[in-house]
């Protein structure tokens, strides 16, 4: 809410007239003492808010909002970074023979590996090699062929 709407409010209040039932009161009879009340008025509410941000003023603005970008840094920022740096580590050890994952969830047999690219065996019948980027790997996982895909054997 801004000081002039505070003012022309109170000014509103104390110079006009306000009908409660039956009897008329006018504020507009001492226009002096109106504009003073007004004036009083307007500055405690100036002298209140602290210069209109909450108290704080300019530096403390700057102060919240340098707080806010720390925080998302820690929290968003910083761990992501660390996932990737992870990843990157992971994906640059792996070699030929180690089981991998990838993004869209096949598991297969590492055969080659170039700079950029694995060469996979997908299946059980060691005939299907894929060139898969080394970005499109999640992780090394050896599949379970132990458990059921089911779960109603009875």
């Amino acid at each position: 809410m801004s000081i002039g709407f505070i003012n022309n409010f109170l000014y509103f209040l104390t110079a006009s007239s306000v009908s409660i039932g039956e009897n008329v009161i006018t504020g507009g009879a001492d226009s002096e003492s109106a504009g003073a009340a007004v004036q009083g008025v307007s500055e405690a509410v100036t002298s209140a808010s602290g210069g209109g941000f909450g108290g704080f003023g300019i530096g403390g603005m700057v102060l919240y909002i340098v707080g806010l970008i720390a925080l998302f840094y820690f929290f968003a920022i910083r761990p992501q970074k660390k996932r990737e740096k992870e990843l990157k580590t992971m994906q640059s050890s792996i070699i030929v023979g180690d089981w991998v994952m990838t993004t869209s969830g096949f598991y297969g047999k590492v055969v080659d590996v170039s700079d950029s690219v694995f060469v996979i065996e997908f299946g059980t019948n060691k005939s299907i090699s894929i060139p898969v980027n080394k970005n499109e790997i999640l992780g090394k996982k050896e599949p379970d062929f132990t458990k059921s895909s089911t779960s109603n054997n009875k």
